[in-house]
Formats: C-alpha cells, sequence, structure tokens
C-alpha cells in the first residue's frame, strides 16, 4: 500500500489534505461548538483547536497520517483524517472525524467515507478500520448505517479529553467486502440528492 495525500472531490464536497491556511478555518468552526468534541480524546474544549492540528500536521510530515480539511459548498465544515498509516500490513484507520452540525445527518459524512475508503482501496488497502468511543451512540449507528462491520470493544484502550479511560468500539471493511459498502453508500448518497 502506498497511500498518498491527495485532494479528493465529489459533487459539491471536497477533502483537501491539511496545508498552514486551513488551520484558521478549521480553528473558527472547531471553537465556535465546543460540544462538537465531546468524544474526541484530545482537549479542543480547553486548549482550543490549534493544538490539534499541529498535533496532526505533525503526524502528517512523519508519514503516519493524511488529516483533510472537509470543504461542502466552498466552505470549510470540519475534517477527517487517515490515521495510523500501516503500509505493510496495507492497512488504515480513517478518524479524528468531526463536522458542524450544519454539515452533519446529510451527505458529507457519507461522501467522505466513499473518498475515503475508495482510495485507500485504490492505492493498495486490504483492511480500513474505524473507532470510536464506546459511549457514541451517533458515530457507532453512522459506522454501521455505512455497512462497516463491528469487530468489538477494547476496554480501557484510550484516555478522554478529560483523562478518564474510555472503551473503543472497533469497525471496518476490507477489500472483499468493498463492492457491497460502496454500492450501499452509493444508494445513500442517491435517495440524498
Amino acid at each position: 500500500m502506498e497511500l498518498t495525500a491527495a485532494i479528493l472531490e465529489r459533487g459539491t464536497v471536497r477533502l483537501e489534505p491539511f496545508e498552514a491556511h486551513h488551520r484558521a478555518g478549521l480553528a473558527t468552526v472547531a471553537e465556535a461548538d465546543p460540544e462538537l468534541f465531546r468524544h474526541i480524546p484530545f482537549p479542543v474544549a480547553k486548549q482550543g483547536y490549534g493544538p490539534w492540528f499541529d498535533y496532526l500536521q505533525a503526524d502528517q510530515v512523519a508519514g503516519r497520517s493524511i488529516p483533510h480539511a472537509v470543504f461542502w459548498n466552498g466552505q470549510i465544515v470540519g475534517q477527517s483524517c487517515y490515521l495510523n498509516i500501516r503500509p505493510r500490513e496495507a492497512g488504515v484507520e480513517i478518524g479524528s472525524t468531526w463536522y458542524a452540525r450544519a454539515a452533519q445527518g446529510g451527505i458529507v459524512n457519507p461522501t467522505c467515507k466513499l473518498l475515503l475508503i475508495g482510495n485507500a482501496f485504490e492505492q493498495g488497502a486490504e483492511r480500513v478500520e474505524l473507532k470510536t468511543d464506546a459511549l457514541n451512540a451517533h458515530s457507532r449507528a453512522a459506522m454501521l448505517k455505512m455497512g462497516a462491520t463491528f469487530e468489538g470493544i477494547h476496554r480501557k484502550h484510550m484516555r478522554r479529553a478529560n483523562g478518564s479511560l474510555r472503551d473503543t468500539a472497533w469497525f471496518s471493511v476490507i477489500r472483499d467486502e468493498w463492492p457491497v459498502v460502496q454500492a450501499g453508500l452509493e444508494k445513500r448518497l442517491a435517495a440524498l440528492g
């Protein structure tokens, strides 16, 4: 697997690999609604968005992740990232995803997943993983609705922003499953118009 940074686009949704000029726009959206980060392990509500952006961009430079700024109708509305890139195992995680409330519940998330998962498989991935706080019922339902396979719970797996340990729900899509998942996402997007 040779996962490289690229702009991904479909209709009104565009994903751009992080660049310095994305920082201010993402910070404005993120800091306007700290509740968006209730289930994210980074303390955005306390520290602001800037340190998280810097962390993700440093991870990008090190080759461990490819964070994307998400645009909808030309406006920046959130982020979604390739994380834990493992070329030898042909695996990658999609995570650190959040969207402004106006971008939730419509075409943005299914389009982002279609683009990111499809691109990962096109570049040689065999496994795409997704994970969330086990208490995040909304994200868990979205992953199941997308067609990802629930793999179980890792207990006391990572720290929340408040320092408590969270259980993490794991999901995946493997290459063999992608055609069915892809068709489901396409059907969902067609229904959303």
